[in-house]
């Protein structure tokens, strides 16, 4: 029985010092984990710690992702001092889909059970986006005393807001993290490199909160897509500590540069008269100004294209984002797989979500193959990743495939077309704006005295579409039709306009027109 018995104790009172031990040090229960379950277990174990919350319908809309974890709620200002490891009750959690802290970049994406295409030959190699860059370093908890006590938060970010129609990283983020957020986006914005974290945050956390700033932010050029982190013993971050390029020696003068050279394009997209508009020129004007080079510096800020006019898909979708912004028209920066890391853009016109990839467009020559694209037509070749996945569901159709590509020998539904001749007008008759579309109608209208039929010409489908807009926003009413209602003491009327492409890109506009009283 001793020989029995002996052993038994032996083993159980191994097992209780291990049990203390993984009190003592939490770091081992994880490397246990690793060894008995493999990657399941420690990423189940990492996620419970940190208290990540799945978004709810899996659709990417983030209103579907609730609105923050019970635990992190009441923690919007920041904490007195760091304290040494996270509770249950000051985790902090994020209202997204986590997919990890790795930067693996795979070779054949899954896209729910479907074989993704290939990237039509024109557009291969066109990728270029570094993922986030995290670097975490454990110290011992004497140089993680010190590092607490030397206590500097930097800039706090404390009453900064972030609109999440414009911001939309930053409102998939808990309390705790938006507050994190704003520390992390006031220090970058200071240039000031190194600082305390106002919330505990574990390495998983610092890196979401970190993508999610990068993310939304392109005017901060000079922030590198890296950062590196201190951790003690428990995983509880005692110091970040940001990256910047070689900019900040001269920044003053860079953002003077970046301001120049964005209001080249700004200045043109101003006065136009449609948010579509505007996307159209702002996509058109980047594919004139920049050119693709994998070997550009500075490549993954908006700086790289705007200023150096050479980038990667990076640099194009972050320039897109900057310069739609600034012209008030929500645009996200979208990381993910296209045959390799890729970014592109999501927009949003007027309330429905499209995805664009200017880097894909500049080809020779320009096309819009890429422009304004659904989900079901952008998943053939892309696929979102990180916190990309919970940015809206571009579902949008009203401005869809309205840009065509040119063709080489293929002018469309313009080729059959008849000639403006043909159509019975000649080239002085022909409308070049919108304005001069709405005193056309009127003076055709007063001439006719009344319910009437009559045609007129436009220049381009780009004035064809505007006048399009114009009816189905009303924006004709003010044009020219109150004032008829005005001179003719009517009160309603009917509109039906047909419109006939013409050689040369122009259209032919068909009106009827009933009035009533």
């Amino acid at each position: 029985m001793k020989k029995i018995l002996y052993p038994i104790f032996g083993l159980l009172a191994l097992l209780s010092l291990f049990i203390l031990a993984c009190v003592l040090r939490p770091d081992l229960s994880d490397k246990a984990a690793a060894l008995l379950y493999g990657d399941r277990g420690t990423k189940e174990q990492e996620e419970d710690r940190v208290g990540i919350a799945a978004a709810g319908d899996g659709t990417g809309d983030p209103a579907a992702a609730g609105t923050g974890s019970a635990a992190a709620e009441g923690m919007q200002e920041p904490v007195a001092a760091v304290p040494k490891g996270p509770t249950s009750d000051e985790v902090l959690g994020l209202n997204a889909v986590h997919t990890g802290q790795g930067n693996d970049r795979r070779e054949e994406p899954a896209s729910d059970g479907q074989e993704q295409k290939k990237p039509a030959e024109a557009v291969v190699g066109r990728g270029g986006y570094m993922p986030i860059q995290g670097e975490s370093e454990q110290v011992d908890d004497k140089e993680a005393e010190r590092l607490r006590e030397q206590y500097t938060y930097g800039e706090t970010g404390e009453g900064l807001d972030f609109d999440p129609e414009f911001y939309p990283y930053y409102a998939m983020l808990d309390n705790a993290g938006q507050a994190l957020y704003r520390q992390i986006y006031a220090n970058a914005n200071a240039v000031n490199a190194v600082f305390n974290p106002v919330q505990q945050v574990s390495q998983g956390q610092l890196r979401n909160v970190f993508m999610a700033v990068f993310n939304d932010h392109p005017e901060l050029f000079w922030l590198n897509s890296a950062y590196r982190g201190k951790f003690d013993r428990s995983g509880s971050c005692v110091e970040i500590v940001l990256e910047f390029n070689e900019l900040i020696d001269n920044l003053d003068a860079a953002k003077g540069r970046f301001g120049e050279e964005a209001e080249k394009i700004l200045s043109g997209a101003r006065n136009l008269s449609t948010d579509y508009e505007v996307e159209v020129y702002v996509h058109n004007a980047l594919l004139d100004k920049i050119s693709y080079d994998l070997r550009a510096p500075l490549n993954q800020s908006a700086y790289s294209g705007l200023v150096n006019g050479k980038t990667v898909c990076a640099g194009y979708a972050r320039s897109f984002q900057y310069l739609m912004m600034q012209l008030g028209i929500p645009c996200y920066y979208c990381t993910g797989y296209a045959g390799e890391a890729h970014a592109w853009n999501i927009v949003q016109l007027d309330g429905e979500y499209y995805n664009t990839d200017a880097t894909w467009d500049d080809t020779d020559p320009n096309t819009y193959d890429f422009f304004n694209k659904t989900d079901a037509e952008f998943n053939q070749n892309h696929r979102r990743e990180d916190l990309s996945v919970n940015l809206p569901a571009c579902n949008g159709t009203w401005y869809a495939n309205r840009e065509k590509s040119p063709r080489e020998g293929d002018n469309g539904y313009f080729s059959n077309a008849k000639t403006l001749q043909q159509a019975g007008f000649s080239e002085d008759s022909v409308l070049l704006a919108l304005k001069d579309y709405y005193d056309d109608c009127y003076r055709q209208i007063m001439a006719k005295g009344g319910s009437c039929t009559f045609q007129n010409v436009v220049d381009s489908e780009k004035l064809w579409l505007q006048c399009y807009d114009a009816y189905n926003s009303d924006a004709y009413s003010a044009g020219y039709m109150d004032r008829v209602f005005a001179e003719l003491g009517v009160s309603r009327c009917n509109v039906d306009i047909q419109a006939e492409p013409l050689q040369g890109g122009r259209f032919l506009l068909h009106h009827t027109i009933e009035f009533t009283q």
